[in-house]
């Protein structure tokens, strides 16, 4: 015989009706009263009819997340994993699913969020990336879906947002390695398309112009974040006349292809070209040498925008919320950007 919400009630000495909000994760019920009723649940092996749920609270208790085109190339970049970590860890922590979802063009992506938030599969949308011009995002706020962006959106300023200061981060990358007395320094950007290129490039840039640097164009290469990218652009760059003497490289993942295009030419890092990356993702710390990366807390970033979306499709509109959460980041210096003279013998 199947347990029922009845029998977790009894068991946990409170009201039918508390069990059901407490399955709602409704705001009204203590956080004591919700454990012990879980408590219970798990003890009695009780599992709600989520369809039945649904049908009552006219929500799914799930969300999507939207992976940027090409799914296959994301999953060989750890900061998306690490994004989904944060973004599940607290679904779940919010008694919340999550599905993922992608597609091959915008047009694909359009129709798959359409599927699932028309065909009230999911509750909201979580997108990991911001584009200049993004038909996902027209689609959600015309059609008044909930939903988070990471990044920024220049066209709606005012969407839900999580996201880093990324022209303050690669400022402060940049004045790193001026500070370390460098003068021609180079940048290895992303997409031109994504917001993120766009306002590490205006950091770099800004930085340059503050300490009256030299900018050149034929010193800024733009990529995709694959280690392809980087190795890329090692190719352009020692081929240069006159060669940057350090880099500011968009992803960690890029400066793995920057280690690696170095190497076959013949090049040491820092020796002959230091270099400051972004994420600070597990392999920065493993690379050989280890790479000085900003760390920008990728797992808050995933976390802290699970937790906006889910209080936005709770609540519904019944309170003001903070729009736009900004994720702290720092450097963290390591071999790739000073050089260590070995100790004498």
């Amino acid at each position: 015989m199947s347990v029922t919400i009845k029998d977790v009630a009894k068991r946990a000495g409170v009201s039918p009706s508390t069990v059901s909000r407490v399955l709602s994760n409704n705001s009204r019920i203590s956080r004591e009263t919700s454990q012990k009723v879980r408590d219970v649940m798990e003890e009695l092996g009780y599992h709600p009819n989520m369809t039945a749920k649904s049908l009552v609270s006219k929500t799914t208790s799930s969300i999507c997340v939207i992976l940027p085109k090409p799914a296959e190339e994301l999953f060989l970049n750890l900061f998306f994993m690490e994004l989904i970590r944060g973004i599940v860890t607290q679904a779940n922590r919010s008694g919340y699913d999550v599905l993922i979802s992608s597609g091959g063009s915008e047009k694909e992506e359009v129709e798959a969020v359409s599927r699932l938030l028309n065909g009230k599969r999911v509750d909201g949308a979580i997108l990991l990336y911001s584009r200049k011009e993004d038909p996902v995002v027209d689609f959600l706020r015309q059609n008044g879906h909930p939903f988070v962006l990471i990044g920024r959106s220049e066209k709606y300023p005012d969407i839900l947002s999580v996201d880093n200061d990324n022209v303050q981060a690669a400022y402060d990358a940049t004045k790193h390695l001026i500070s370390l007395g460098h003068q021609r320094i180079g940048f290895v950007s992303g997409p031109p398309n994504h917001i993120v290129s766009r306002d590490r490039l205006k950091g770099y840039t800004n930085a340059l112009k503050e300490t009256g640097l030299e900018m050149r164009k034929d010193w800024i290469v733009e990529g995709e974040f694959l280690q392809e990218s980087g190795y890329r652009a090692m190719s352009f760059f020692m081929n240069l006349p006159e060669r940057p003497t350090a880099l500011v490289v968009m992803d960690d993942l890029v400066s793995l292809g920057v280690l690696r295009g170095l190497h076959e030419l013949g090049y040491r890092v820092p020796d002959d070209l230091c270099i400051v990356s972004f994420n600070n993702i597990s392999i920065a710390e493993l690379s050989t040498p280890p790479i000085s990366s900003m760390d920008i807390g990728i797992y808050n970033l995933g976390y802290t925008a699970a937790q906006a979306l889910i209080q936005s499709i709770q609540h519904d509109g019944d309170r003001q919320f903070q729009k736009r959460h900004i994720i702290p980041h720092r450097l963290v210096v390591r071999e790739s950007s000073i050089f260590t003279p070995p100790k004498p013998s």
